[in-house]
């Protein structure tokens, strides 16, 4: 006998009137996730992906790999075109590879079609059926599945109370807002119970306050089921306050993957820092090495002391010619004749920096980069400062302690700590 498996217990099929309705309902009462050891459930191998053909061909996934765990909120991050929703789509068997496996518990599904899949979806429009009730919408897909009456009404019951829809149940869709309609949606593609539920972006159509509201039920409601999420979305805030777990895509690849502390503390290259918060990016080349900083002599850029200022590595920053340093204890400079400049990018982090209205000694602890006030900007929890440094690159500070006394044309000196400045790649 087929069965539906939510959390630890298992709805049977097609097997009529329960013997005893109270245990049953109790069940479904106590329909608490199981949270099984992290343990892989989705792997994508050397997935490519090609729309149309010759000159007109778009490569939307280029070799893209990862991994994707059991019992996680996982999120696909990126702009307009970068692959995110084909990814999704192949996760959900809309669209078929060009090339590479997707593994689902340990098997190929590269050739099962949506319906052969334990995957859901739910859409950025929620393609709810406007003649059925909340409690009709959320009972279609278990119907379709063949569960008797009785099993309905259990399972639709406690999905309701999970979404907490439980008094609307007798409304039509157009009875509800978008954050209800969105609750609705997301209940019926919880009622099979699938091992993978897809979000293609959701919350985008809802406003700010209700987008938020929205954000902390997902969070929770994935917590309970325990089933895994993917989420698909271009806002930043979005993924780092929802997720265990964030790929940041570009031009059909997957540039950094890693918790939301991770991407936005110590972005890999140029564009993850520029994408990911308001990191200052700017330039400057590579003129020696000490695990694990580098020491960068910034380009356009005036220093209050010196020319040069000492980052963290934030990818292999080894010269194309040689070794580099073999210990955290020895350094290397490349300033030797041997190798021409290696061209090297900086992010200077704006919620690590403070003001001070003087000079700073001893480099080593904190980079001094003076400049002019050009802004203010008031944002509630911080305040944004904008400062044109002394060569001309303009640079953001942001933090909910800076002087109330900033005004424009105020001259100050942006005071970075040593972990606050990461080298990326050029």
């Amino acid at each position: 006998m087929q069965a539906l498996r939510f959390g630890r217990r298992l709805v049977p099929q097609l097997r009529g009137a329960f013997e005893d309705r109270s245990r049953d309902a109790a069940q479904a009462e106590r329909a608490i996730p199981c949270i099984a050891p992290a343990a892989k459930l989705v792997q994508v191998e050397n997935v490519t992906k090609i729309f149309g053909a010759g000159a007109t061909a778009v490569r939307a996934l280029d070799d893209v790999s990862l991994t994707i765990l059991s019992n996680e909120f996982f999120t696909l991050l990126g702009p307009s075109g970068c692959g995110k929703t084909t990814l999704l789509r192949l996760l959900a068997g809309f669209e078929h590879p060009d090339a590479g496996a997707i593994l689902l518990d340990g098997r190929h599904v590269v050739d099962d079609p949506p319906n052969r899949r334990p995957v859901n979806t739910v859409f950025q429009s929620y393609a709810l059926f406007p003649h059925l009730t909340v409690e009709r919408n959320v009972a279609f897909g278990l119907e379709r599945k063949g569960l008797g009456g009785a099993a309905v009404a259990l399972r639709v019951a406690a999905m309701l109370r999970l979404v907490r829809l439980e008094p609307l149940a007798k409304r039509r869709p157009d009875q509800l807002s978008g954050g209800q309609q969105q609750r609705v949606a997301l209940a019926r593609a919880l009622a099979p119970a699938p091992r993978l539920l897809l979000l293609d972006e959701p919350l985008s159509a809802l406003d700010l306050k209700l987008r938020r509201g929205m954000q902390a039920e997902l969070k929770r409601i994935q917590r309970e089921t325990g089933i895994t999420f993917v989420l698909v979305t271009h806002d930043q805030e979005e993924a780092l306050s929802m997720s265990d777990r964030v790929a940041v895509m570009e031009a059909g690849r997957v540039l950094q993957l890693g918790p939301p502390d991770a991407i936005y503390e110590r972005p890999n290259c140029r564009f993850v820092a520029d994408f990911i918060g308001e990191a200052n990016v700017l330039p400057g080349s590579l003129v020696g090495l000490a695990s694990p900083f580098a020491t960068i002599r910034p380009e356009r850029v005036g220093l209050l002391a010196g020319d040069e200022i000492r980052a963290l590595g934030g990818f292999d920053l080894r010269p194309a010619r040689g070794e580099g340093p073999q210990s955290p204890d020895e350094g290397r400079s490349l300033d030797d004749g041997e190798s021409p400049p290696h061209p090297a990018t900086f992010a200077a982090l704006p919620r690590r920096a403070t003001f001070s209205p003087g000079g700073e000694k001893g480099r080593s602890v904190t980079t001094g980069l003076p400049g002019r006030v050009v802004d203010v900007t008031y944002l509630g929890a911080t305040t944004s400062c904008a400062v044109a440094l002394d060569g001309g690159p303009v640079v953001k500070v942001e933090r909910g302690d800076l002087p109330k006394t900033l005004v424009p044309g105020q001259v100050v000196v942006c005071l970075f700590p040593p972990d606050a400045l990461l080298a990326l790649e050029h």
